[in-house]
């Protein structure tokens, strides 16, 4: 069993706690570690420790501190089958798409090292005769990361690296229900010799948090998860007076026409719905057809949803693992029956999923709820499973009025070989990420990534030059000689 301890002022801190959580590998059941919960001791002392170090990595010229990226990089890289293999392990996805997380990590850093080009300020001569006008930008100073567990390598990468490029000290806490991952990337972290309190690691839940968004030294916060406790954090963070990127919850509509490629579409539809067994914000949850793709699409996605091989992410052939744990399990379970009790019909149906020599395991197959009805529960509802419900409209105007009806705006997708409807659909969708052809709407880590309404709290998104808004104060400065 794995020893969770912080990483404060550059040191292995024992937690000042006896209260511990459980972790469990999802796929065997097994306790492979506790996570402690720590709370407003260690938040203060990490906080203490990245407001010593701020003022002398402010002042480390960006071109030196872009170099402990550039060496972390190459770390991340020579570790990367091993960080997948305990992201599979806690996490409970396949190891492929454990390697395919850390891609994104590690692509976010690289982006992050062109911090001397991205963090120049502007200048304006002779805004009146002999007086000149520069813009500045300058770090806010200590800044915090509030992990999911859904992507215990990849999300806290969507900021650490520009936080700590354009001169800001950090703190994470990652997820109390996957702490080994971070834990290992720590253990790097430790080795690329950031300068003492420059980055710390925090254990715990809720306690963790509310210190976090309390103390008085941190300055900005970011986070993900579901949407109820991204208005919490949004909120309480927001009346303490600190910056917020706050990701909320997800129902992500895929529309189909009948134009599309219908082999295709369902292939890549079952990816997003089914891949990381539905536990991502990007997944597809929703799947809305338009007049005539009704029949092919679904006969379709129902043979791939059944066909698909469920087990433990490190064995060979495996394309979907379990859900996060048990709690989880029985969850989309009784939302597959809440979904059912409302007129759904399950054409595939995940419950009772056993998976031989992991009878111990939280896996739910994958899942189709057809004639979903819309203001239903099921239809509201993020399940956060491998659950795809279907609708059905009759035409492209209709499935965009119904897609922006939702409380939800985080992604949307259309699978067309039409331009004009394509660009109708880009035109008016109210999403953050829009996808074409395209089943996972991820922006790369040069463009920014955020939903709108319900899925997002904030007004800089995470990643590009968003991130580098965020995490910086511009400064105007005016000067007469």
């Amino acid at each position: 069993m794995k020893q969770i301890v912080n990483y404060i002022n550059n040191e292995w801190i024992d937690p000042k706690t006896s209260e511990y959580i459980e972790v469990t590998n999802p796929a065997t059941g097994q306790v492979i570690a506790k996570t402690p919960l720590c709370g407003e001791t260690e938040v203060d002392m990490a906080a203490k420790a990245a407001a010593k170090a701020f003022p002398s990595w402010r002042q480390t010229p960006v071109q030196d501190r872009i170099q402990y990226l550039f060496r972390l990089r190459d770390l991340l890289k020579e570790n990367h089958d091993e960080i997948s293999r305990v992201i599979t392990k806690e996490c409970g996805k396949t190891f492929g798409e454990s390697k395919a997380e850390m891609v994104r990590a590690i692509e976010n850093v690289e982006v992050a090292c062109g911090m001397p080009m991205m963090m120049k300020g502007d200048v304006s001569e002779d805004i009146s005769p002999g007086i000149d006008e520069i813009m500045l930008r300058q770090p806010l100073g200590v800044c915090a990361t509030i992990a999911p567990f859904n992507f215990p390598g990849m999300i806290p990468f969507w900021y650490l690296p520009y936080a700590l490029a354009t001169g800001n000290t950090y703190i994470i806490k990652p997820s109390e229900k996957v702490p080994m991952t971070m834990k290992f990337i720590f253990s790097l972290i430790e080795q690329v010799g950031f300068p003492n309190g420059v980055v710390n690691m925090v254990n715990g839940a809720k306690n963790a948090v509310d210190a976090i968004l309390d103390h008085p030294a941190i300055r900005a916060i970011t986070f993900v998860g579901s949407t109820q406790t991204a208005k919490y954090i949004y909120r309480r963070a927001a009346e303490n007076g600190k910056r917020v990127q706050a990701q909320g919850g997800a129902k992500n509509p895929v529309i189909i026409l009948p134009d599309a490629d219908m082999e295709m579409t369902s292939t890549m539809v079952a990816d997003s719905a089914f891949g990381c067994a539905g536990q991502r914000c990007l997944a597809v949850s929703l799947a809305i057809t338009v007049a005539d793709a009704r029949n092919s699409f679904t006969e379709m996605i129902c043979d791939a949803a059944s066909t698909r091989t469920v087990g433990y992410g490190l064995d060979d052939g495996v394309q979907m693992g379990p859900v996060i744990n048990s709690h989880s399990k029985e969850r989309v379970e009784q939302l597959i029956e809440t979904g059912s009790k409302e007129g759904a019909s399950a054409l595939v149906d995940g419950r009772g999923t056993t998976i031989n020599g992991y009878e111990e395991g939280a896996f739910v197959r994958p899942t189709i709820l057809a004639d979903v009805e819309p203001g239903s529960d099921i239809w509201k509802t993020e399940i956060f499973g491998p659950v795809l419900s279907m609708m059905h409209v009759n035409s492209v105007e209709d499935a965009i009025e119904l897609t922006n009806s939702h409380i939800y705006g985080n992604q949307a997708s259309l699978f067309t070989s039409s331009g004009r409807a394509a660009r109708k659909f880009r035109y008016e969708i109210d999403a953050g990420n829009v996808g074409i052809n395209i089943g996972v709407a991820a922006p790369m880590a040069f463009f920014p990534f955020g939903g709108s309404r319900g899925s997002f709290y904030g007004d800089l998104k995470a990643q590009g030059q968003d991130a580098i808004d965020f995490y910086t104060d511009k400064r105007v400065v005016i000067t007469r000689w």
